[in-house]
């Protein structure tokens, strides 16, 4: 969504400008194109700060740049645990694990894994999610 709406406003701001007013005023697109490259930059940070990890009683999501964020979830909890994958991520190869618990305030998201890790991931969790909530 970036680069479309950043795209189109730098292309707008150049060519107006610089059709009706000179070719010097076409200048007037740095604006936006610099945006565009800070924005790109900024996106592929906060991609690179998600993480998640597996361990013996529950799961642990981390993301954020500025401002971190953890969500932990206890096997237990989870009650659907589901595998998505948008148009555009299905472009790119990618794939979302979506778990859902009783808190709606718990539900975790898990985007940008290959669609087998997310495959592997949706079982192990599904399998450690029956073990533990067996015994409640």
């Amino acid at each position: 969504m970036l680069v479309v709406w950043l795209g189109l406003l730098t292309l707008a701001a150049g060519l107006v400008p610089g059709l009706l007013a000179g070719p010097g005023w076409a200048a007037f697109a740095l604006l936006p194109l610099a945006l565009l490259v800070w924005g790109w930059v900024m996106l592929e940070r906060n991609w690179r700060s998600w993480r998640y990890a597996e361990r013996s009683d529950d799961l642990l999501i981390s993301r954020g740049v500025l401002w971190r964020r953890e969500t932990v979830v206890p096997y237990g909890r989870m009650q659907l645990v589901e595998v998505t994958s948008g148009p555009l991520e299905r472009h790119f190869g990618l794939a979302s694990v979506q778990l859902h618990t009783a808190a709606a305030a718990t539900d975790a998201t898990i985007p940008g894994l290959v669609p087998e890790e997310a495959e592997r991931l949706r079982d192990r969790l599904t399998e450690l999610g029956e073990a533990r909530s067996a015994g409640l």
